[in-house]
């Protein structure tokens, strides 16, 4: 088996280790150390500890934020100005979550690190998230405006953040899920029939009721 190119090391070793320790507690040394290569070749490739975090969410986020743009081309196309359906937006979003992952590390790693993008993320890279991805996002959002017309947009943008913080949630802890499952319930569970499992979760969520205004909810307590 070829031995993997300095660059693929460091962004191999990179991505474990962030995923792992956070960024702040991920030193360059910790890097350089397990990948055995020395500093001056992240500096000559990276040039800083803050573009190799970038390169790091470049391998995941561009090759998902091609799929998701191909395949709402594909959905705008086929359901036009009726908007397409929640179920089916959501099932398009899983779809292209679980296929990049099989192309580089694991899902696991690929969720610990967008759970990191917002509990850690620095000025840095929340801009070059927002440059490089912020159209795919927000073209998402739009669609899921048309599925949910009656939401207000606060409303939408809470319910859209309590769905991510679900999955995220849920499929960077998917091992030690999975153990449960299998030895508390004698489930063998595989990653797309987790998938099914949470898929009415998040679609009922997004569905729900609107909560009591908070007026309401004060004059019930007083």
């Amino acid at each position: 088996m070829a031995r993997p190119d300095t660059v693929t090391r460091i962004l191999d070793t990179a991505e474990v280790l962030f995923a792992e320790k956070g960024f702040a507690e991920t030193s360059l040394r910790n890097i350089t150390t397990r990948a055995k290569v020395n500093l001056a070749a992240v500096n000559y490739h990276f040039g800083s500890k803050k573009a190799l975090i970038q390169a790091v969410f470049a391998r995941y986020l561009d090759p998902f934020s091609e799929r998701l743009n191909l395949a709402l081309d594909g959905l705008e196309a086929r359901y036009r100005k009726e908007g397409v359906p929640l179920e089916v937006l959501l099932e398009q979003l899983a779809t292209s979550v679980l296929e990049v992952p099989a192309e580089r590390n694991s899902l696991k790693v690929f969720m610990k690190l967008l759970g990191l993008a917002y509990t850690q993320a620095q000025g840095h890279l929340r801009r070059y998230i927002q440059e490089h991805y912020g159209e795919t996002f927000h073209r998402f959002v739009r669609c899921l405006r048309l599925a949910t017309p009656d939401l207000p947009d606060a409303e939408r943008f809470w319910r859209l953040h309590f769905m991510l913080g679900t999955v995220i949630f849920t499929l960077s802890g998917l091992d030690a899920l999975r153990d449960i499952a299998d030895s508390e319930y004698q489930e063998h569970m595989s990653v797309r029939e987790l998938i099914r499992h949470l898929r009415p979760v998040v679609v009922a969520g997004m569905q729900a009721p609107l909560p009591p205004s908070l007026d309401k909810v004060g004059s019930a307590v007083e």
